[in-house]
């Protein structure tokens, strides 16, 4: 499922980039390229933004992975073994990582987008 997962994201990021490409190579008019390319720009920079404040949340996210595994080792296998779950944190920091790869490559295509549109503004 993991393998599915990355492979969509990175065919629907792929089809984006691909139309964007398309979509700035068959306008005529320079204005009417710059304009649609600005579009795109901010609509890149919304989702940056979102990819970013992502990185900060699996950030937190590790820093808890960290906590429970330490005060899980401190209490042993009594009461909290039975709430936390070793399986339950390794899922949890498999899902963890899988955003991570997700994100970087959200932002590989993201920064594809952001020169591609900032080349189709500076030339004419």
């Amino acid at each position: 499922m993991n393998l599915a997962s990355l492979i969509y994201r990175f065919f629907s990021n792929f089809v984006f980039l691909a139309a964007v490409y398309l979509s700035l190579n068959y306008i005529e008019k320079y204005q009417n390229r710059a304009v649609l390319a600005i579009v795109i720009l901010i609509y890149a920079g919304m989702r940056a933004v979102s990819v970013l404040r992502s990185f900060h949340f699996f950030g937190r996210i590790e820093k808890l992975e960290s906590d429970v595994r330490r005060l899980a080792g401190m209490l042993g296998d009594g009461p909290v073994g039975q709430v936390v779950n070793k399986q339950t944190m390794k899922d949890v920091g498999q899902l963890r990582r899988d955003g991570e790869k997700k994100s970087y490559m959200d932002l590989f295509f993201l920064a594809a987008v952001v020169i591609f549109c900032v080349s189709k503004i500076v030339t004419n």
